[in-house]
């Protein structure tokens, strides 16, 4: 079926092509009647914008760029990401732009593609996730000259805003609840040491630790996948004075977690408590149900792409915090077994 023109509005509507042209666009020259039975008629028809177009005449092309430098394998199954994007979707497709999404499975291979989309003029903007300790990529989107919003922070942006989250203060949090419980041994499954988050959550844990006198507090990483999570927990459980208590950096280690203690016979939670990063489906899922820090990952994907169509519109953009995570106890926590 053709696409509907403004000649095929301004027949239907009984008026010029130039007055269908200042109605779709909300420029003046039209009375407000016109106008009204103009978009009506529109509407009626299934007229939408041409983004072509709208690329030629605003020097945009309506795409906001988003790399996920992560397998995909692992992308498919991980709540978090799959949350974000949702999140940024739901928000652009309200205001007629389109999401690009790629995953690459190494930082080179990201970075040429922000070269080759800048050069291509593929997107308009970008956001950056899993921003890095000395993040080579926020120097080269800034020399690209390309509109950015890291999701991260709120340090090693640079000139780039940001959208961050408090983790020191959940971490605090999930420490203090534990040592509440009586637990002195606890251990943290980390995420990757490069990423800034990581990097971050680290120092809150080892400083919750020496406030509310853990005798013995214990990072090790993995790298999201349940099948790091396994053998994390393994050798963490397999030790002469193992941690009476696991911190996971997000839930598939933290169900994988689980997984191990069942079946090297350690009850949860009478010997050992789980507590996940990132509540999801999966948390609630499994028995015992897993204690978690929840946060709102599809709000922060949609106040990110507000950010991100603010820096592309040319409009200031200040660095922003999400909403507070909250600490959900549930099943697998309880009172060191004396």
């Amino acid at each position: 079926m053709r696409r509907p023109t403004i000649v095929d509005i301004a027949k239907a509507a009984g008026v010029s092509t130039g007055s269908v042209s200042y109605a779709l666009n909300g420029r003046p020259g039209v009375s407000e009647p016109t106008r009204e039975r103009i978009l009506a008629v529109a509407a009626e028809m299934g007229w939408a914008p041409s983004t072509a177009a709208r690329a030629l005449s605003e020097g945009r092309v309506g795409a906001i760029g988003l790399i996920v430098d992560r397998p995909a394998q692992v992308l498919g199954v991980e709540p978090f990401f799959m949350q974000l994007i949702s999140g940024v979707q739901a928000e652009l497709a309200g205001t007629g732009t389109a999401l690009l999404l790629q995953v690459c499975e190494d930082r080179e291979a990201e970075i040429l593609t922000y070269r080759r989309w800048s050069a291509e003029r593929r997107v308009d903007g970008m956001l950056l996730v899993d921003l890095r300790v000395d993040d080579v990529r926020v120097e080269v989107v800034t020399r690209l000259g390309l509109p950015a919003v890291v999701v991260g922070g709120p340090g090693g942006v640079g000139p780039l805003p940001c959208l961050y989250s408090d983790d020191d203060t959940a971490m605090r949090e999930v420490v203090q609840y534990l040592a509440a419980l009586g637990h002195r041994r606890v251990a943290r499954v980390a995420g990757p040491p490069e990423f800034a988050h990581t990097e971050a959550r680290s120092a809150a844990f080892t400083a919750a630790a020496a406030e509310f006198g853990l005798e013995h507090a214990e990072i090790v990483h993995a790298d999201y996948t349940g099948e790091a999570g396994t053998k994390a927990t393994r050798r963490l459980l397999a030790a002469a004075a193992r941690p009476t208590a696991l911190v996971y950096d997000n839930d598939l280690m933290a169900v994988a977690g689980l997984g191990v203690a069942h079946e090297m016979g350690v009850e949860v939670p009478a010997e050992l408590s789980i507590v996940a990063w990132d509540d999801s489906v999966l948390c609630r899922l499994v028995r015992p149900a897993l204690t978690a820090v929840g946060r709102d990952v599809a709000g922060h994907g949609r106040q990110a792409a507000r950010m991100a169509a603010r820096a592309v519109a040319g409009s200031p953009v200040a660095d922003q915090a999400t909403a507070p995570a909250e600490l959900f106890p549930r099943a697998s926590t309880g009172p060191v077994r004396r």
